[in-house]
């Protein structure tokens, strides 16, 4: 497959190096992504030279190699593979490669030993290790009291051939034996391969999107490290490279019927930050770990969907582990998010829900919302049975009764004149804006709703939300319907599984696979955006996110040819 590094990263798994072409200079740049989004990820802008003077080229890159081809010479180019999570190999043959440090004051480069250089990235709290393997190397880096004036490190500066390594550490380089530059290749190469066999099966026509779909997969995973205690799946190695307790799992959903482990990772992961008051963290990079919002409770759903589809997750110490963070996730909502037990918990902001600029908050916050008390029962619900699994059978009890009285309260407060509402929570104001599909959420819990009430939301999900490419976030006949408007009315991937999922449980199957092929055509059109127009479905935001991904997966593996489930 061949890519554009203007939109999809080059990177590998469970690495923190990415190279990509910077979207509005153009250039290449080798950038660092420990830190999480907030932190700047550029570190090096490289180029390709001869004779010192820069050339222009082409770039020809694949899942597991990049290669700058000198435009009017094709035979004289330079190469690089990730070879290893923490090492980038290059070689060159008939040009030269130049590196220059995008530094702030303190980072400094010095020299380590015969053919090494050891870069000190104050601002990213790590080290680099160029390392000569062959050939010659040019360093311009003048020393100014406290830092280099400058860092230029140009390898292979009077033709020929040469390679080098560099390698990424926290403190200390070990000192390792590096192999040639085809064996380190075809370590990676073998490592893509292997992955990509495991991705899901999927009609021809879908091909292209299963390609991209397992490339991005594979290249967001980062290694352990920090507060990342095993693998992570990144949303993205664009800009935004952290992990969401929502978004993640999608993924976990995704990669739980061929790689267990690491579907079962990504929940705990959050599972082993998780405050003493029950609350997940909202986002988590190796760096840091931010509790000022959350994301809404689909945790219990996820596992649930997880078991049915391996094994695995049915051990009864994991249960017993997964309960025990749910039961306490579940009370943070009932003990901390709302004023009394005669309301139901809030939103405190926009963020909480996931659906970050809906509509329903447009008149302030918190907010008692029917996705959110939806949620709630639905995961109170998959609890009680959790807990008599684990007979527990006073704990079923009582979640039974909670989820009863949740219900009772959503019916009460937010069901009016046959359609769902948000409130204002301090003024109990039912909110004036009612286009948002967020509204029709409480879809999940069908199994509790009366029939003719499903029947309802159902018609309404046609009439006023679904588009040529699926389900609009905003009503498409709503004053705040914007293009490209984040949660205002472009197609998200994870609400679009959710909707599909509950409308399958409700047995609207022939619903559920239109809506399911309409997706899966939109990556045809749109690649695995963050999101997408609902109308010309181009992709939206980030060009490669790994929920939308995860969903198209999912739903290859539920779809078969021809349109039939």
């Amino acid at each position: 497959m061949n890519m554009n590094i203007a939109d999809i990263p080059f990177s590998r798994y469970g690495s923190y190096f990415a190279l990509s072409l910077d979207r509005k200079t153009g250039h290449l740049m080798l950038r660092d992504l420990h830190g999480g989004d907030e932190a700047p990820s550029n570190i090096f802008e490289l180029r390709l030279m001869q004779s010192g003077v820069p050339i222009d080229y082409d770039l020809d890159v694949t899942e597991t190699r990049l290669r700058l081809v000198h435009r009017d010479q094709p035979q004289q180019w330079a190469e690089l593979c990730i070879s290893d999570e923490d090492v980038i190999r290059g070689i060159m043959n008939g040009v030269s490669l130049q590196l220059t440090a995008l530094k702030s004051r303190y980072d400094s480069l010095m020299p380590y030993g015969a053919g090494q250089w050891e870069y000190h990235l104050y601002t990213k709290e790590i080290k680099l290790m160029f390392t000569v393997l062959s050939g010659e190397v040019d360093v311009d880096a003048p020393w100014s009291t406290v830092g280099n004036e400058r860092i230029a490190i140009t390898f292979n500066p009077d033709g020929g051939d040469s390679s080098f390594a560099i390698e990424s550490y926290k403190t200390v380089w070990s000192r390792r034996e590096y192999d040639d530059y085809s064996a380190a290749y075809e370590r990676v190469r073998q490592h893509y391969e292997q992955w990509l066999k495991q991705m899901t099966a999927v009609p021809e026509r879908f091909e292209p999107s299963r390609q991209l779909a397992s490339y991005i997969t594979w290249s967001c995973v980062v290694h352990p490290e920090g507060q990342l205690k095993d693998y992570a799946m990144y949303m993205s190695k664009n800009w935004m490279f952290n992990i969401w307790s929502w978004d993640n799992c999608f993924n976990a959903l995704m990669l739980s019927s061929q790689r267990p482990e690491l579907a079962l990772a990504q929940l705990e992961i959050f599972m082993a930050h998780q405050d003493r008051s029950g609350i997940y963290a909202d986002f988590i990079n190796d760096k840091f770990i931010s509790f000022n919002c959350c994301k809404p409770p689909i945790h219990a759903w996820a596992f649930a969907q997880m078991r049915q589809r391996n094994v695995l997750f049915n051990d009864p110490a994991i249960v017993a582990r997964v309960y025990d963070s749910l039961k306490r996730a579940t009370n943070y909502w009932l003990e901390h998010r709302r004023s009394d037990v005669k309301h139901l918990p809030v939103y405190n902001h926009g963020n909480d829900s996931g659906w970050d600029n809906a509509s329903i908050f447009h008149d302030g916050i918190p907010v008692e919302a029917p996705d959110l008390a939806a949620h709630l029962i639905r995961q109170i619900d998959i609890l009680s049975d959790m807990a008599v699994e684990l007979g527990l059978i006073g704990e079923a009890k009582k979640w039974n009764e909670t989820a009863d009285e949740l219900y009772r309260m959503l019916m009460e407060r937010l069901y009016m004149e046959g359609t769902f509402v948000a409130r204002y929570a301090p003024e109990h104001r039912i909110i004036a804006q009612q286009d948002s599909l967020i509204l029709l959420m409480p879809l999940v819990i069908g199994y509790r709703l009366p029939p003719d009430l499903t029947d309802r939301l159902v018609q309404v999900l046609i009439e006023k939300f679904e588009a040529p490419y699926g389900l609009c976030t905003e009503s498409k006949d709503s004053q705040l319907y914007k293009d490209n408007g984040y949660w205002l009315g472009p197609i998200w991937a994870p609400v679009t599984y959710l909707f599909i999922d509950a409308l399958q449980n409700n047995g609207y199957n022939e619903l559920a696979a239109s809506l399911a092929n309409k997706f899966m055509e939109l990556t045809l059109v749109g690649g695995m955006a963050e999101n997408f127009d609902p109308f010309s479905g181009k992709g939206l935001v980030d060009p490669a996110f790994t929920w939308t991904l995860s969903v198209f997966l999912l739903l290859a593996e539920r779809f078969a040819g021809g349109g039939e489930w």
